[in-house]
């Protein structure tokens, strides 16, 4: 489509900006994981405890993994974990949060 060498040193980004396109991938991703934790905080059963990272226990040795609701509040801007556990409860807030994000594109 833009005849692109495959032997010639362009790096992706450089590659989508020709293209006056961008990653649309990552942003379908986080949105449906965004939708899925709402879905899940709103119901107050074993998942919502799970995913929120309530459970009490030993952590396991190693560098901890990143949960779910921190990479969802950097994406969404939403500031602390809190903040975006809270905005679940009102569908119509968590929606806008996730339109807004989208929107962005990052």
């Amino acid at each position: 489509m833009l005849r692109i060498s495959w032997t010639a040193k362009k790096t992706n980004d450089t590659v989508l900006e020709e293209a006056h396109t961008t990653r649309l991938l990552i942003s379908k991703i986080r949105k449906c994981q965004a939708t899925f934790f709402g879905h899940v905080m709103r119901r107050e059963k074993l998942e919502n405890l799970v995913t929120s990272g309530m459970l009490e226990g030993k952590r396991s040795r190693g560098k901890q993994r990143e949960k779910l609701i921190e990479g969802l509040t950097d994406w969404l801007k939403a500031g602390k974990s809190l903040e975006a556990i809270e905005a679940t409860k009102d569908r119509k807030k968590w929606r806008t949060m996730i339109a807004n994000a989208v929107k962005q594109g990052t």
